[in-house]
């Protein structure tokens, strides 16, 4: 379910703000949002794995919170990373 070391680091390229940036608010709801893609296709398959279930849930809730603080500190930014992930905001 994880992401692999190497996909994870396509995706911290692409969003990151320079090369020694990986952990930044436009990173990390980039990560979460491909867990998240992954743990719904799962969940469409197996409806009843509760534990599952949670880990997406609080996954959207931690990017949902991380949305929120990018929308009030850079809105150009969240408005990049709103329109590269296509996220309905």
């Amino acid at each position: 379910m994880a992401l692999s070391k190497e996909a994870k680091a396509k995706i911290i390229k692409e969003f990151a703000k320079n090369s020694k940036d990986c952990g930044s608010a436009e990173v990390q709801i980039a990560i979460l949002t491909n867990e998240i893609n992954n743990l719904t296709e799962h969940m469409q398959e197996h409806k009843h794995d509760y534990h599952s279930k949670r880990g997406l849930l609080m996954k959207v809730g931690r990017r949902k919170k991380l949305l929120n603080y990018l929308k009030e500190n850079d809105v150009v930014s969240y408005r990049e990373v709103i329109k590269k992930l296509n996220l309905r905001k």
